[in-house]
């Protein structure tokens, strides 16, 4: 289950995260290792809520947490550290990152973010910012479901043409537990202990 809302700004701020991978590691009797992962992207996790101490703020966080159960109903998270198609200094452009080549017939393409040679699915883009280019040549004659990231063009480009796009994007969270802890340190400020937030795969 998953809620096409964002988590307010405001409550991120002070947020810590990051990446996270996971590496199995055999060390043989000879020194060496063996080292694999069943893991082909690796998964972000934030703390938020730490940083909050107007108990309005908590209050909205608290009200976001009950509408989606807990642990229960994902939502969007804008992450500041990785939320553009393109570098965080700079601006997004129709030629960022390429999503795919024309086929002949193939109108629909899926948004991605390269990582090196790693490919990263982007499946919550922010569908208002998406720009499109077929061959080098920017476009809008498309469209984008910014539930799943995917981009259909009106129409298919020829055999061979490069297919690029730019965007900015949210990651698909849900949060990893289903306790929230506030204390009460004067009548208009307290502290709320940190929130933790798992990135969902196939959200």
């Amino acid at each position: 289950m998953f809620d096409e809302v964002r988590l307010p700004a405001r409550l991120a701020f002070g947020s810590t995260g990051g990446i996270e991978r996971r590496t199995e590691v055999v060390e043989l009797a000879s020194g060496h290792e063996r080292r694999s992962t069943p893991w082909a992207m690796g998964r972000r996790r934030y703390l938020i809520g730490a940083g909050l101490r107007s108990l309005d703020d908590m209050a909205a966080l608290t009200a976001f947490f009950e509408a989606r159960q807990g642990r229960l109903r994902g939502f969007r998270f804008k992450d500041f550290a990785d939320f553009k198609s393109c570098m965080l200094s700079g601006e997004v452009t129709p030629y960022d990152q390429v999503i795919g080549t024309g086929g002949g017939d193939l109108k629909l393409f899926s948004l991605v973010k390269a990582y090196g040679d790693m490919v990263r699915p982007i499946v919550k883009p922010v569908a208002e910012t998406v720009c499109v280019a077929v061959d080098g040549v920017e476009t809008h004659s498309f469209s984008v479901d910014g539930a799943s990231g995917q981009v259909t063009l009106s129409e298919a480009p020829p055999a061979g043409a490069v297919v690029t796009a730019g965007f900015l994007f949210d990651t698909p969270v849900r949060f990893d537990t289903d306790r929230l802890e506030v204390t009460l340190e004067s009548f208009e400020a307290g502290r709320m202990a940190a929130v933790p937030l798992k990135e969902i795969r196939g959200a």
